[in-house]
């Protein structure tokens, strides 16, 4: 038995996930952005593309985590068991899915609304720091999640996702004012980020967010008008 024991080592070390020590790093700072974000906003100028690759996870689980927050603080949500075809574990697997894919658009157009909007300010960052910054900023509103949801479970249960529950007054519009909180927490971050990242002034950061505005309405009505 003894001389299967370097084998079995051997096999787990080689399929064991790796975890780069950058990686780690950056892991760290996402939790780091809650309490000291500056200098989680100055390292995210780096374009060092193995520094880059080492964002991935946490900005992927930032995306998804704020993608299914938006969609339980969505009105239509609120009603989504009124459906006798969903039941909860339905509503965990839609709200997966389309979590996901409207954290990854938004990810995407803001993003892409906020690179044009520094553009126009003259700033020259990257696309893909730009799309950071905004992932990162978005963490305290995808901590909402952890936070509101389950809060929101202990004190209605299944009635947050019904109409006309119990959720249905001051309990619930607290609930949803705590939601909005870390909502703001992360537009304050945002504009932390436009600074030390893309060391834009404060005008530049005013002109960049009112450009990205003007486009994202712009989309929001093209459609319309198509």
């Amino acid at each position: 038995m003894r001389t299967l024991e370097p084998v079995r080592a051997l096999r787990k070390r080689r399929y064991a996930p790796r975890v780069s020590p950058e990686q780690r790093l950056w892991w760290r700072r996402l939790l780091l952005v809650f309490a000291q974000p500056r200098p989680v906003f100055a390292a995210l100028r780096s374009t060092d593309e193995e520094d880059e690759a080492a964002r991935q996870e946490p900005v992927l689980l930032v995306v998804l985590l704020a993608g299914m927050a938006s969609v339980l603080f969505s009105a239509a949500w609120r009603g989504v068991l009124d459906q006798p075809a969903v039941d909860g574990l339905a509503a965990a697997v839609l709200t997966f899915v389309a979590g996901g894919t409207q954290g990854a658009v938004a990810y995407l157009l803001v993003g892409g609304a906020i690179h044009l909007g520094s553009r126009g300010m003259g700033n020259s960052a990257r696309f893909r720091t730009t799309r950071h910054v905004l992932a990162f900023a978005a963490a305290p509103f995808a901590l909402s999640l952890l936070v509101i949801v389950p809060a929101a479970l202990i004190a209605y249960g299944g009635d947050w996702f019904r109409s006309g529950g119990a959720d249905e007054g001051a309990g619930g519009d607290v609930l949803l004012a705590g939601g909005f909180v870390f909502a703001f927490w992360s537009a304050g971050l945002l504009v932390l980020g436009l600074r030390e990242t893309l060391g834009l002034p404060w005008a530049g950061v005013a002109g960049t967010l009112l450009l990205a505005g003007v486009l994202l309405a712009g989309l929001a009505v093209l459609p319309s008008v198509l």
